[in-house]
């Protein structure tokens, strides 16, 4: 309990995450019940906190787009409610920073000029759809970095 509390404090941890570990130090189900619960009541164990902490880092630092994020969130069991609570906590300019940050990296080693420019677009649109970015905000920015990098 008290290690699990110790790691809560030094940094962000949802529930999954310290049910996995207590089982893989040994505990049964019974036991790592009664110290989730602990946790969860003492509030060192918050999933909406967790979600609001992961959607803003990943994206700030990672260049996530929400689509990732919301699979990354699924992955760590998070709550459908707690999930939504933390792609609303993105703010839209680091989310827009972040989308054309990952653009902007990619476009640079890729050639639009006329013979190879649709191939370099789709390049380019697969690679922000794949950071999770929406076809939207893939598309306008596919555009605008193709039309830039043609003059």
């Amino acid at each position: 309990m008290v290690r699990m509390a110790d790691l809560c404090a030094r940094s962000e941890q949802c529930e999954g995450d310290i049910r996995q570990k207590l089982y893989r130090m040994g505990l049964t189900s019974g036991e790592v019940q009664e110290v989730v619960d602990r946790l969860l009541d003492q509030g060192f164990i918050d999933n909406a906190r967790f979600a609001r902490s992961f959607a803003r880092d990943k994206c700030r630092f990672s260049g996530w787009g929400r689509n990732k994020i919301r699979v990354g969130l699924m992955a760590k069991r998070v709550s459908a409610p707690d999930i939504a609570q933390g792609l609303e906590a993105i703010e839209e300019e680091d989310y827009t920073a972040a989308a054309e940050r990952v653009a902007a990296a990619k476009a640079r080693s890729l050639d639009f000029s006329r013979e190879a420019s649709r191939e370099s677009q789709m390049k380019l649109y697969r690679h922000i759809l794949s950071r999770g970015f929406e076809s939207a905000v893939a598309a306008k920015l596919t555009r605008h970095f193709a039309a830039l990098n043609r003059t």
